[in-house]
């Protein structure tokens, strides 16, 4: 019950009060609002940070679907029994929803809670060691060193460009003519470890002297970028701390109100 209730706050709370208009038919906007149930299931996703292809297919799909309401609006449907129970069920739902954003806004945090739940909890807040690279994947060691030959004696922004176009015209991986080669971030556990152990002794802004060889064929690497493990500041970490505990204050009392609630009723159960 209590999972269902979060649920349902959770997708309330995903929709911004300031739409985002993605499209528009006859005058009518199709926003986030139209969007959202659509992305039933994945929690925590906003809208506009979905890929452009997606939040296209999403968006096309919302349009059509106001079509059909409309379309079902000017049969008369409203004047429908089944519709006027199934409004009835909807304005419930929305009820609870909304009442339950607002008694979250409500909850209050302290300083004190917050720095206490820091202080209890600092292992939970150590970035590890991350790397950001690049990467040139073929399939021929004489390969790989040819390129590791076309770009040793660059140095810095060069270095990184000229890596780019190497990567988009020479390498195998499926989305380096997209990206470039480019990684992002890793931990170096995340990586097979033949790679990981080149990536760490790299330098920043170095390339790898040799071929790097894993199951997939022969890597030459570029080591954008590079931090050490490290604490998280209180600070750092404020914003996610206040949201978690103020959720989990929250259900504390929400599920304190439903047992007082239970308690006052006269709850019967059918068999």
């Amino acid at each position: 019950m209590n999972k269902l209730l979060l649920g349902a706050l959770s997708l309330a709370v995903a929709v911004s009060l300031n739409a985002k208009v993605y499209a528009t038919i006859d005058g009518q906007d199709v926003t986030d609002i139209d969007l959202v149930p659509l992305l039933a299931g994945a929690q925590g996703v906003v809208v506009s940070e979905l890929p452009e292809d997606v939040r296209k297919q999403l968006v096309e799909r919302a349009v059509q679907i106001k079509l059909l309401t409309n379309e079902a609006i000017k049969s008369g449907i409203k004047k429908d029994e089944l519709f006027k129970k199934e409004l009835k069920l909807a304005e419930d739902g929305l009820a609870l929803r909304v009442w339950q954003i607002r008694e979250m806004e409500k909850t209050k945090v302290s300083d004190e809670e917050i720095k206490k739940f820091y202080n209890d909890n600092k292992d939970k807040f150590i970035e590890k060691e991350a790397i950001n690279a690049s990467h040139i994947l073929v399939e021929k060691e004489e390969d790989a060193k040819k390129i590791i030959d076309e770009l040793k004696n660059l140095k810095g922004e060069e270095l990184k460009k000229k890596f780019a176009e190497v990567a988009k015209e020479k390498s195998i991986e499926p989305m380096a003519k997209k990206t470039g080669g480019d990684l992002g971030w890793f931990s170096p556990s995340q990586m097979v470890e033949a790679f990981a152990n080149v990536a760490k002794e790299l330098k920043d802004g170095e390339i790898s002297k040799t071929p790097v060889k894993t199951q997939f064929g022969y890597h030459v690497i570029l080591k954008n970028e590079s931090r050490a493990e490290r604490q998280a500041t209180l600070e750092e970490t404020k914003a996610f701390i206040t949201s978690n505990l103020k959720q989990e204050k929250f259900q504390k009392n929400l599920d304190k109100q439903i047992e007082e609630l239970v308690k006052k009723a006269k709850v019967e159960y059918k068999k």
